[in-house]
């Protein structure tokens, strides 16, 4: 027995401390467990009969980052003067950090408690002991960190040569090379194949998400440790398919980190996404990739423009505003947001509001987006005019090929229910009929495949008759749809969303302002490629719509109504190819409600007289001219007269006929046809007169 134990000390229980770091070594370790566990031995011949094994920190490092259950007790008991010693295979299993090892020592120096390790017994009492006890304290941590800054080094030197592969996804294998390799499950690889060619025909996530969900169509996953199961998608696992550089062909490590937080005192380490600038390793083309490399930062771009903010437009929605996400206030350089009113808030409107609900300011731009949606369209298709054609030629030679992708999946996921199912009926075959404990059951799993396997044919037969065989048009239609792009464009089956995609393929932004003084709303477009056009277009007044009739109409039938009964005004009006606001054509009875919203006396034969207006024939009639002649002036300017509407009366007013450019006109006029074109001097003969005649004229 060591002289620094003392009867005191046997008095009381001793305390041994068994732990490993993690749970591979308490299942792997076995060894290391049985010579902590034997230190009881040693306990005995140190003269302690009362023996306390605490073993609840198995599996739990003492780096200090995780709370230990048994640690925590043992410092409790010994605290509370019930331990005469506490004991560990090495000092090391106590604690590796400073801060619980000095906490330790302290307690069984002011209690009287050694420590006792399978070398020697510790008195922290003692200075030469506990100087000891403080370097081996030190030195175990000292150690820790060495050992795990070698570590990190070596996997990091690893990683940099893209030959630590640590877990494959879902899709790959690894292999005894270095690299990953392709499932070779063909139902993996061409459900995986499908999760990137939907997000590259919808351009979103989400919807990517709903066409899975429409479908039912499930996606392969691998939980640790076991195969490959089938399930529901959802948007994180779709989502971190498609941020998964591996799929792209590309080796990546430390694209996350660990945080460390602390939440009422206690330690939670958590993960953090790394910018790709901060990962430790990305090698392109490492191994054979689902898609290329190139479109896979397609991709990414797409995802990384999808997110909505100050730079980004977000995502394309089926809403109808086609400028969403695009337009910046040129006043603030704030995004503008999209607003509905109107009963049934289907009225779009353009509003800078982030600033008054942010930051309390007041009020920025707003206008109605109705005609600026359908203007900024026509300037889209004014560029894609020239490439329609082609771009007909290509979705032609696609619908040529297209396929029907839900049906190409049933039909593989037959294919596997069938495998399934054969390989059941084997195991049951294979079985003896007598033992009826194992054949009842794998008659069960029998009867569960073809169940499967039946259900997925129901599933094609139904998906294969509701599906119309549409024939593929032939190239001429595709040409000729092509030339009128801005009926297909308005036309009722036209996708918001593809229109948005567009739309963002061409331009980057628009910087918008409101010229209230022109009653205008100033768009400088941002087009890809460093092209910038402004385009002004003027600002619907309060109370406008869509339905009103157009001012140059209204204009129109004020002057027309000084010499023009309301039945001539709708005659007009039809003759010119003008409408309503509703789109319906002028009768005597809208040409009265449209006077009187606006104003417009009613044509009255004494009120004509008396303020001198007269058309194009009783004008002339005036000056004694022919009409003819008088609209030629009236061309030429010498004439002041007004002609609303190009197929409609002239308007003249009887003080204009009074002016000395119309007595010119008169005059010149009448010289005119007092005047020969040809002198009779130079005019000739028809040379068949009598001779009797000529020499009369002659004399």
């Amino acid at each position: 027995m060591s002289d620094k134990i003392s009867t005191q000390h046997v008095a009381r229980k001793a305390m041994l401390y068994i732990r490993q770091s993690s749970p591979y070594q308490v299942s792997h370790n076995l060894e290391s467990q049985r010579l902590q566990y034997a230190m009881q031995d040693r306990l005995h011949q140190l003269g302690w009969g009362e023996i306390e094994v605490v073993d609840e920190d198995l599996g739990r490092s003492a780096a200090g980052m995780v709370t230990r259950a048994g640690f925590e007790r043992m410092v409790a008991d010994v605290c509370l003067g019930k331990v005469g010693a506490v004991a560990a295979r090495e000092v090391s299993r106590f604690a590796r950090n400073s801060r619980e090892w000095q906490q330790l020592v302290e307690v069984c120096r002011v209690v009287d408690t050694v420590l006792i390790d399978l070398e020697t017994v510790y008195s922290p009492r003692h200075s030469n002991d506990r100087l000891l006890l403080g370097l081996k304290g030190s030195l175990n941590e000292y150690e820790l960190d060495l050992l795990r800054q070698r570590s990190v080094e070596a996997r990091r030197a690893k990683a940099q040569r893209g030959e630590l592969l640590v877990t494959a996804p879902v899709g790959y294998l690894k292999t005894d090379a270095p690299h990953f390799e392709k499932d070779p499950d063909r139902r993996v690889q061409q459900a995986i194949t499908l999760v990137f060619q939907k997000f590259v025909e919808l351009g979103s996530v989400r919807q990517t998400l709903m066409w899975f969900l429409e479908h039912d169509v499930h996606l392969p996953v691998r939980p640790a440790g076991s195969e490959i199961l089938w399930r529901r998608p959802s948007y994180r696992m779709l989502y971190r398919m498609l941020t998964q550089p591996m799929y792209g062909g590309a080796y990546a490590y430390g694209r996350t980190e660990r945080t460390l937080s602390y939440e009422q005192g206690e330690p939670r380490i958590g993960t953090r996404r790394k910018p790709r600038e901060q990962w430790l390793a990305l090698i392109p083309n490492a191994h054979d990739g689902y898609v290329s490399w190139d479109d896979f930062e397609r991709i990414q771009h797409t995802m990384a423009a999808n997110r909505r903010g100050r730079e980004h437009a977000g995502a394309a929605t089926s809403g109808p505003a086609l400028l969403a996400g695009l337009l910046r206030c040129r006043r603030c350089g704030r995004k503008l947001t999209v607003w509905y009113t109107g009963n049934a808030h289907d009225v779009l409107r353009y509003a800078c509001f982030r600033g008054a609900l942010d930051n309390g300011e007041p009020r920025g731009i707003s206008f109605g987006g109705l005609s600026i949606d359908a203007a900024m369209a026509k300037e889209v298709l004014r560029v894609v005019q020239p490439a329609a054609v082609d771009a007909a030629v290509v979705a032609s030679q696609e619908a040529a090929h297209q396929r029907d992708d839900v049906l190409e999946v049933w039909q593989r996921d037959l294919e596997a229910a069938r495998y399934a199912a054969h390989r059941a009926q084997k195991q049951y075959d294979a079985t003896d009929p007598e033992n009826r404990l194992v054949a009842d059951e794998l008659e069960r799993r029998w009867n569960q495949a073809l169940q499967h396997v039946h259900e997925i044919e129901a599933r094609i037969d139904q998906h294969v008759q509701g599906q119309r065989q549409i024939p593929v048009p032939p190239r001429e239609e595709f040409e000729n749809l092509a030339a009128d792009l801005e009926a297909v464009w308005n036309g009722p089956h036209a996708d918001a969303r593809l229109k948005k995609r567009l739309v963002r393929t061409l331009i980057h932004e628009i910087v918008v302002d409101v010229d209230a003084d022109a009653g205008e709303v100033i768009l400088v477009i941002h087009w890809k490629g460093g092209v910038h056009t402004e385009l002004r277009l003027p600002r619907r007044r309060r109370g406008q719509n869509s339905t009103q009739t157009s001012k140059d109409i209204i204009e129109a039938v004020r002057m027309l109504a000084r010499i023009c009964p309301d039945d001539l005004l709708a005659s007009v009006l039809n003759r010119n190819g003008l409408l309503t606001g509703h789109g319906n054509r002028w009768t005597r009875e809208r040409v009265v409600s449209l006077r009187t919203k606006h104003d417009i006396p009613c044509y009255d034969r004494d009120r004509r007289e008396s303020e001198g207006w007269m058309n194009l024939k009783e004008a002339a009639h005036v000056l004694g001219i022919s009409p003819k002649t008088l609209r030629i002036a009236v061309e030429r300017g010498e004439i002041e007269a007004v002609h609303p509407l190009p197929d409609g009366p002239w308007v003249f007013q009887r003080s204009v006929l009074n002016t000395p450019a119309a007595a010119t006109l008169i005059a010149r006029v009448r010289e005119q046809n007092h005047q020969a074109e040809i002198p009779s001097s130079q005019q000739g003969t028809l040379g068949f007169q009598a001779h009797s005649e000529v020499g009369q004229y002659e004399t």
